[in-house]
């Protein structure tokens, strides 16, 4: 007759073999059956835009002639630093050719009119731009931004800063000398603004 131990607190359970005449008794060791638990998904990374690094002659051969649009948005993200998270993405029709993080505005300024009110640091308002050529500024690059529409905001660009201002601040300077890379093959004439 086979009788198991109870498996109490986890421990394994011990069957014991009786059997009568000669066969005396044995004892067999059987141990809890381990469940394994799914390992947790984790999202796989998101691939990187073809051009993000800036152009490649790959890249620039099968774009020629095309139009190629820069946007910008501000997105629901906000960083440590309390800036909001805004992105600037290049491109071409429904691919994103490059995605790069930047900040508009400072932290304390988010909420202020972004059209009319000259000097407050607000957050570019949304529209359209002209762009400027990227042009040296001290160590750094300007590009300067022409709203197309009615505002009395002036003096906007795109430059490298952090932490944000009133212009389009990209605080890591590699995705300027990208964007710069990008301007300087293609024609960017323009801004979108999009929220």
């Amino acid at each position: 007759m086979n009788q198991p131990i109870r498996n109490w607190a986890g421990l394994p359970l011990l069957l014991l073999t009786l059997c009568s005449g000669s066969c005396g008794s044995e004892a067999e060791l059987v141990l809890p059956v381990q469940r394994s638990e799914p390992a947790p998904q984790q999202a796989a990374p998101k691939p990187t835009p073809p051009g993000q690094a800036g152009p490649n002659h790959a890249l620039l051969a099968r774009l020629q002639g095309q139009e190629l649009e820069l946007k910008a948005q501000r997105t629901d993200i906000r960083r440590t630093d309390g800036q909001r998270q805004w992105l600037l993405e290049l491109h071409h029709g429904q691919t994103v050719l490059a995605s790069w993080p930047a900040v508009s505005g400072t932290p304390s300024s988010q909420g202020l009119d972004r059209r009319w009110s000259p000097g407050n640091g607000a957050p570019l308002p949304q529209g359209d731009y002209s762009l400027g050529p990227a042009e040296p500024w001290g160590e750094d690059i300007w590009i300067t931004l022409a709203p197309r529409f009615d505002t009395s905001r002036s003096g906007l660009g795109i430059h490298h800063c952090n932490p944000g201002s009133g212009c389009l601040c990209l605080p890591d300077r590699s995705s300027l000398l990208a964007l710069k890379a990008w301007m300087q093959e293609v024609e960017l004439k323009q801004l979108r603004v999009l929220n």
